[in-house]
């Protein structure tokens, strides 16, 4: 296959990059998202996802993609590029589809998470600690953000992600014959050491806000991380991972 050498900030692959890298609606009509790196490029391949197309910077690599190619000097490349000082390359992959019907033990929810970073943190912890699925509900952040799928760490590939309702959450639970669990700073929360949580489902809030009114009643049981007092709470992704290393136990 040959490479194009492209000049131009009005190429339409250019373009397509960068309305990959920046318009969510644009990502979810054309299936895409955008990565960056040799490293991330090589799990991509590993993991058998679908590579679109690749910009390399200056000069081709040395890996076999077997998807279009592409080569651009470096000012056109960082214009293209999400990643400012990137040595590339850039590349779209194809979402994919993630089925609610696949059955899972230990599941991590995130409910109305902003912060990108924060949301692919989980995403990377819940790899290395062999959770089954990562559920987003409410007002998370959009799980093919650039940042979310930086701060993955190429879990993005391999960890199961979905998105739900409450009520889509709740019927997923019960099919799966999990308890659903709710991380919550109240008096009625057990101390989560002292809670079988290896087949559970575990919901974390946004840090400003917490759980919602309405996720909470869903929970048949709320758990609280016991700290220093003087400590007021911990961040979302830390909270996360702590209750997902109790899961795995």
């Amino acid at each position: 296959m040959r490479d194009e050498y492209i000049t131009s900030r009005k190429n339409r692959i250019i373009g397509h990059l960068r309305s990959v890298a920046s318009d969510r609606a644009y990502r979810e009509s054309c299936r895409e998202f955008i990565c960056d790196g040799e490293k991330t490029l090589r799990e991509a391949l590993a993991c058998g996802a679908e590579i679109k197309c690749v910009l390399w910077r200056e000069k081709r690599g040395d890996i076999e993609v077997g998807a279009p190619e592409y080569i651009a000097p470096a000012d056109l490349f960082e214009y293209a590029s999400p990643l400012k000082s990137s040595g590339g390359p850039v590349f779209t992959v194809t979402m994919p589809d993630m089925s609610a019907e696949e059955r899972a033990e230990r599941i991590i929810v995130l409910e109305s998470l902003q912060d990108p970073g924060n949301v692919g943190t989980v995403i990377r912890t819940a790899n290395a600690f062999n959770i089954d699925a990562v559920i987003l509900t409410g007002a998370c952040a959009d799980l093919y953000n650039p940042k979310t799928v930086r701060a993955s760490m190429g879990a993005i590939f391999r960890q199961r992600v979905m998105t739900m309702s409450i009520a889509e959450l709740t019927d997923y639970c019960d099919r799966n014959r999990l308890p659903l669990f709710g991380a919550a700073l109240s008096s009625r929360a057990a101390d989560v050491r002292r809670v079988e949580l290896h087949r559970a489902a575990v919901c974390i809030g946004s840090e400003g806000r917490g759980l919602s009114g309405e996720l909470l009643a869903a929970c048949g049981g709320e758990i609280i991380i016991p700290m220093n007092p003087a400590s007021e709470s911990l961040n979302a992704a830390v909270a996360a991972s702590v209750l997902m290393w109790e899961m795995s136990k």
